[in-house]
């Protein structure tokens, strides 16, 4: 039997701080990332994207992102996978925003039931790794197998393919 895998992703274009400066990103870097684990593995891409778009500003989108948290606020997405039956393995990116996941992440992970699903977190950030995150996704996804996360440095992503394989190959993928 083969691993099907998804690689549902949350990323950010725009005003975004990467190594000590505000810089307009075309594509997230965690987009970027995602978009290599798909080179390297062969599974399909998720956009998780929120229906109300964040403030394209650097400092308005980290207030929106904190106000999120503090309310635990669910964002509604734009789309959801009809199902995840016919995967095996979920390779979840999301930046770290405030310690853990941007909160349309923990709306794509509430709505699905990860029972017997591996599920590999991966993120990228400017100094703060991966956060409270993979403890924060065994919370959401009871019955489901997280293993050791992939932090990705924000301003080095464009270089961590090296890595992503060997990551990615140390959980048998």
């Amino acid at each position: 039997m083969s691993n099907k895998i998804l690689i549902a992703y949350f990323s950010r274009e725009g005003k975004n701080y990467v190594g000590g400066n505000i810089v307009d990103l075309p594509v997230g870097n965690t987009e970027v990332a995602a978009k290599m684990i798909e080179k390297l593995t062969d599974g399909e891409l998720f956009k998780i994207d929120p229906l109300k778009k964040y403030s394209p500003d650097y400092h308005t989108c980290t207030d929106e992102a904190k106000d999120e948290l503090r309310r635990n606020a669910r964002p509604e997405l734009k789309s959801y996978p009809d199902s995840l039956n016919s995967y095996d393995t979920i390779i979840l990116g999301y930046p770290n925003w405030w310690g853990t996941m941007p909160m349309p992440v923990w709306t794509f992970l509430e709505k699905y039931d990860f029972s017997g699903k591996i599920i590999l977190p991966f993120c990228t950030h400017e100094g703060s790794e991966m956060g409270c995150s993979e403890g924060d996704i065994k919370k959401a996804c009871p019955g489901a197998k997280v293993k050791k996360g992939l932090a990705i440095h924000g301003a080095d992503v464009k270089n961590a393919e090296n890595g992503m394989e060997r990551w990615l190959k140390s959980h048998g993928i």
